[in-house]
């Protein structure tokens, strides 16, 4: 035992391919996962998801692959580390989500939530401006989703108090920009 924090018990003999491969990708290992629901009872997208943290892990648990790859609750998770903080056994579902992001899309799962489209625009946004104009930003984002009317009562109050802009900045930089993009798709070796 170290720096006064309980041991946590391994098992890895158990379960199918996913929770290998959420394992090697993640660093965290899901069959450590005991079910005592603490990550679940305390994260703030739980009461809103398709389904809640710990029955994530028990799906991988159970090698439920494509409903995993599938979820909303992989896109929804903001990765605030609550669930990780809480769980005696050390098990992150934030870190497991990120892979399982990633193999979603390798996957080429459909997204059940809006929030890839989202990230795709905003990082395209980042990677090409620098920053984001937030009116660039909803018209590309509308267009990929479809949801043309969706917050629309909002864009009024908006253009009033001077937030959508109708050119947005541009900041120097890019070819910095352009080598931090490929940094991290080669997972930030150099």
């Amino acid at each position: 035992m170290t720096g006064g924090m309980a041991p946590s018990i391994e098992i890895e003999s158990i379960g199918g391919s996913l929770a290998g491969d959420v394992q090697a990708r993640s660093g965290t290992s899901p069959m450590s996962c005991f079910q005592c629901a603490k990550c679940s009872s305390g994260c703030p997208v739980a009461a809103r998801a398709d389904i809640k943290p710990h029955e994530l892990v028990r799906m991988v648990q159970m090698d439920q692959r494509e409903a995993v790859l599938s979820s909303r609750f992989i896109w929804e998770c903001t990765s605030c580390q609550t669930c990780a903080t809480r769980c005696p056994q050390n098990v992150s579902v934030a870190g497991m989500n990120d892979a399982l992001r990633a193999m979603s899309r390798a996957a080429a799962a459909p997204a059940p939530s809006t929030v890839p489209a989202f990230t795709e625009v905003f990082l395209d946004a980042v990677r090409n401006r620098g920053r984001v104009s937030e009116l660039a930003l909803m018209i590309r984002y509308k267009l990929r989703t479809g949801r043309f009317f969706e917050d629309a009562d909002k864009a009024p109050v908006m253009l009033k108090k001077g937030k959508l802009p109708l050119f947005g900045t541009q900041v120097g930089g890019k070819s910095e920009r352009k080598a931090l993009f490929a940094r991290a798709a080669k997972g930030g070796a150099k």
